[in-house]
């Protein structure tokens, strides 16, 4: 198992990715590495990804004592140092959220991107974790699980998403009571308030609509007033907004990671390659004519390199999209094209099946049946039919 000693204990990590920019996710109080799980697998195919467990949490060691933010903040520069990682973005939600603001307020120079999610530069009422923190010492954390779940999520959203649930509260339950109250500690602690204007990194603030532990106002409210370069976006989510709200959270990083030019031709271009072959894309360049030329530089920069080129969806999504709206709207040329593409890429003739019986419900039979036939007859000249019957 991947671990980087510290002063204080080990630290449990997994770097993912084979290439670009590092983002390092940081969890909430009670919770592990696994609260990321959604957003890394959305992230891996631009970023380096790189998650971890705070001290007291999930397979990291949990030294006896209270901690601090200041100790949680150098357990990351331990972290990234061991990995040979010099300069990285950092989301932290909640517990992680406030390493994060130490990290912009000591170690501004190593961060290219700082986002702050459901968390405070003051809790409210430091005394109340104080309380959590004897309870699960004397207690175990079943003596704060419910109290806690509770807040992680709304009460309708409870009941509706089981298995996010039983895995949170699995986790929650599983954590080191030692390694929580040492948390907990620091958390009562902690105020950053005075601190916040010196955070000169570009900074997204995400707050949860429904958080009853840390609303937008006053706490938000409040971050993005203080840090200079900030922006801020409220999800339709209680605290643990990432669980809640995934794709949405996972947007949001995208539109903050990834600014980019829209309109691109030298970004569509590859894109337009991958998906289409450089055969078909080399016929259309050969047959360009000074009437079609605007129309191919048209559609390189606006369908491949802004639209295919956002990472809301993956490659797969997008051609099954194509795929039944072009059999939907009878475009023959345009399905037939991206039926033998598709299959050579990311699609089997299994998800062919699947979208055409989505067709034939929404947009009719008649247009399924000859999306069928055509597709039929792409599957006989790619020598890729089924074999007949076994005797």
């Amino acid at each position: 198992m991947p671990f980087v000693d510290t002063p204080d204990g080990r630290l449990y990590y997994r770097l993912e990715g084979a290439s670009g920019p590092v983002v390092v996710l940081s969890h909430s109080l009670g919770l592990d590495h696994g609260q990321w799980a959604a957003q890394a697998a959305d992230l891996q195919p631009h970023f380096r990804i790189l998650r971890y467990d705070h001290r007291g949490h999930g397979a990291s060691d949990a030294p006896d004592g209270d901690y601090t933010i200041e100790q949680l903040g150098r357990d990351v520069l331990a972290l990234v140092d061991a990995l040979d990682i010099e300069r990285f973005a950092f989301c932290g939600l909640s517990l992680g959220g406030m390493v994060g603001q130490w990290l912009g307020m000591h170690a501004s120079e190593r961060l290219t991107h700082l986002v702050l999610a459901n968390t405070t530069a003051r809790v409210a009422e430091p005394a109340a974790m104080e309380e959590r923190r004897k309870a699960v010492l004397e207690g175990g954390m079943a003596a704060v699980v419910d109290q806690a779940m509770s807040r992680f999520f709304q009460a309708a959203w409870l009941e509706r998403h089981p298995p996010v649930v039983a895995e949170a509260r699995r986790t929650l339950l599983a954590t080191s009571p030692v390694g929580y109250a040492g948390c907990c500690a620091a958390i009562r602690d902690m105020d950053h308030r005075d601190g916040l204007g010196s955070i000169d990194v570009p900074t997204l603030v995400i707050a949860g609509d429904y958080d009853v532990s840390m609303p937008y106002s006053p706490h938000a409210e409040q971050l993005a007033a203080a840090v200079p370069a900030s922006t801020v976006v409220r999800l339709h989510a209680a605290h643990l907004s990432n669980l809640e709200q995934p794709r949405s959270f996972s947007a949001a990083l995208f539109r903050f990671l990834l600014p980019r030019a829209l309109d691109s031709y030298d970004a569509g271009m590859p894109v337009r390659r991958a998906v289409l072959g450089d055969a078909h894309v080399d016929r259309a360049l050969a047959g360009m004519t000074d009437f079609t030329r605007d129309f191919q530089e048209l559609i390189t920069r606006y369908a491949w390199g802004t639209i295919w080129m956002r990472p809301g969806l993956d490659v797969r999504t997008r051609r099954l999209l194509v795929l039944a709206m072009t059999a939907a709207m009878g475009r023959w040329e345009e399905f037939r094209l991206h039926v033998r593409t598709g299959v050579v890429h990311e699609l089997e003739w299994a998800d062919l099946e699947e979208v055409l019986l989505q067709v034939a419900v929404y947009a009719g039979v008649p247009a399924a049946n000859t999306a069928f036939h055509l597709a039929a007859e792409e599957r006989l000249k790619a020598g890729d039919a089924p074999a007949g019957p076994r005797t």
